[in-house]
């Protein structure tokens, strides 16, 4: 008993101690970087090599980062245990992207992406709990238990689609809706080296070009199109260039900085008044440590060699951990507070997400339309009729 006592009064003093020693220490309130140079491609000019970090937007977007690294990680232990069934296709590797996309856009701006979607949705404004509610088909998730992975919403979020490339066309509506509107706003269209060889792809290139919509297409490049790497999958890998006469930058996906000048610049080329109003095709350069879906090891096209030495060394949280430390904009203890918060968080999480219960049969027609007048749907027995309830 008192050996466990002092166990608990050891603990409530490192931490004690630990906060004394964050808040005596004089952090820099920001500093500066410099970051990769993008390829251009029809661009005589493009994003910046060098940034400014605040101490502020620095925590931020580690916390934001290693979140969505712990919610993946945690998804992955409740696939395994068949609480998440289904489909279930996790990016931890790609956090940058995420995080870096949304830090350069503002939250009346569009996205949407393919099934690959759960960090988005966390950066996009929903918790973690309501992420792995919905992951685990449970009452409280984001949509109600009913969409899974591969149909996860948020506002302003668009999913979360299964079919291959099927939400460019899509991520092209969406900007014409905001110029038709008079909106001041853009849509990130986001899909992956593997879906870059759709047709309907650059059928949405044209039509945008055209249009000259606020649309940014995005690649996320992760060298592996399901089991194939890109060279084996393309005669040409530079998929920045693939808009031919739209115009596009290639960055480096690893790295947060990178990823946000990249995407301020975007924004303002496509933004309506403020550049050439038109549409723009980035390239991410990214890296996922899982395959390309949970049932799918993912050891039998790159080694482990290979994804242990990405994570060495480009791993996007640890790249940014070190300049922050390096620069003096955090400490190492700061840091490993926020990280025992998040784990924490995200054992809460689950937790909650696997104890909500299950949407009732009653509930298979409700959300369909919103806003409409309820009415009659069918189930899978034709007898059967559900009440459609916005």
């Amino acid at each position: 008993m008192l050996a466990a006592v002092s166990r608990v009064l050891s603990s409530v003093a490192q931490k004690t101690a630990s906060r004394v020693l964050v808040a005596s220490c004089h952090f820099a309130n920001d500093a500066t970087f410099e970051i990769k140079k993008c390829d251009l491609h029809r661009l005589e000019e493009g994003p910046p090599v060098t940034t400014v970090l605040t101490r502020e937007n620095g925590l931020k977007y580690y916390r934001m980062m290693q979140t969505v690294r712990r919610m993946e990680l945690k998804a992955d232990r409740l696939y395994k245990q068949k609480i998440i069934r289904g489909f279930c296709h996790l990016c931890d590797g790609q956090e940058a992207c995420c995080v870096g996309l949304e830090a350069g856009i503002n939250p009346t701006d569009h996205l949407i992406t393919a099934y690959r979607a759960p960090g988005f949705t966390f950066t996009r404004g929903l918790s973690v709990r309501e992420i792995l509610a919905e992951l685990t088909g449970r009452r409280n998730g984001c949509a109600k238990g009913k969409g899974g992975s591969m149909h996860i919403y948020a506002k302003n979020f668009y999913g979360g689609n299964g079919i291959v490339g099927a939400q460019v066309p899509l991520g092209a509506g969406i900007p014409l809706a905001c110029k038709y509107n008079g909106k001041d706003e853009v849509c990130l269209t986001l899909y992956g080296d593997g879906a870059a060889n759709q047709g309907q792809i650059f059928k949405a290139y044209n039509m945008a070009a055209l249009w000259k919509l606020p649309c940014i297409f995005i690649c996320e490049n992760n060298r592996y199109g399901m089991g194939t790497s890109v060279e084996r999958a393309a005669a040409s890998t530079d998929y920045y260039k693939r808009g031919d006469f739209i115009p596009g930058l290639r960055a480096d996906g690893m790295d947060i900085l990178c990823v946000w000048e990249a995407t301020k610049f975007a924004a303002a080329y496509c933004r309506s008044g403020k550049g050439p109003d038109g549409p723009l095709l980035m390239e991410l350069q990214t890296y996922r440590y899982h395959g390309h879906s949970m049932s799918d090891p993912g050891v039998s096209y790159h080694t482990r060699e290979e994804i242990q030495e990405v994570r060495s060394k480009s791993n996007p949280i640890m790249l940014l951990k070190d300049r922050m430390v390096n620069s003096n904009l955090a400490s190492v203890e700061e840091l490993k507070e926020i990280d025992v918060k998040v784990r924490k968080e995200t054992e809460d999480a689950a937790q909650f997400a696997t104890a909500d219960p299950e949407p009732p049969l009653e509930e298979l027609g409700c959300h369909i339309y919103c806003n409409d007048p309820p009415f009659e749907v069918r189930g899978v027995n034709q007898w059967i009729k559900f009440k459609s309830i916005s």
